[in-house]
């Protein structure tokens, strides 16, 4: 005689549905409309009652505005920051740039965010940087020149600039007053 085990839902996956359906404002049924499921099916999967299809998993995650990895890796905890004062940003640079990064450096991301200062004449260093990731930015005062590859650009208030960091960059001061920057990029390099 043969036995067959009935694999049972997994209640995790009806759990996290649960708490990022309600981290993102939504209704099961505004989900199940977003995602083109029907309410019961939303409501049986979050109670543990059954386990979704991958199919219907990826509705219900295209529903949520992510992927089925960001699904299975964000952070649920409860106690996860949201909003930063200006004092609790991590300083990571030195006397001449400030590099503020917001949340922690130990949390695992996948993007990184950071408010930069520049002093007068300071720069990156004379070597251009490398690593996987893109970067994006805006000036929000002073003027910055950024080399990326063989292009330079000076940038003012307002400028921005993206580029994949597998291209060699730098950034320098040449002005009197300091420059302020919000860049963010992915993946972070700090």
């Amino acid at each position: 005689m043969s036995v067959h085990k009935i694999e049972q839902p997994d209640p995790t996956v009806g759990v996290r549905l649960r708490t990022l359906r309600e981290r993102y404002g939504l209704s099961q049924r505004e989900l199940a409309r977003r995602a083109s499921l029907t309410n019961a099916t939303i409501s049986q999967v979050e109670q543990g009652v059954v386990s979704p299809t991958v199919a219907s998993l990826r509705k219900i995650t295209g529903g949520l505005g992510m992927t089925l990895a960001e699904f299975f890796t964000v952070d649920l905890a409860p106690d996860a920051p949201i909003f930063f004062g200006a004092d609790e940003l991590h300083e990571l640079g030195s006397a001449d740039i400030s590099l503020r990064l917001v949340a922690a450096a130990d949390k695992q991301r996948s993007l990184q965010m950071l408010h930069e200062t520049y002093a007068p004449g300071a720069d990156t260093g004379p070597e251009a940087i490398q690593h996987p990731g893109e970067e994006s930015g805006v000036v929000v005062r002073g003027h910055i020149t950024v080399t990326v590859g063989g292009q330079t650009r000076v940038l003012g208030p307002g400028d921005a600039y993206h580029f994949s960091s597998l291209l060699p960059h730098r950034f320098s001061n040449h002005g009197d007053e300091p420059v302020e920057l919000v860049s963010a990029s992915t993946p972070p390099s700090f």
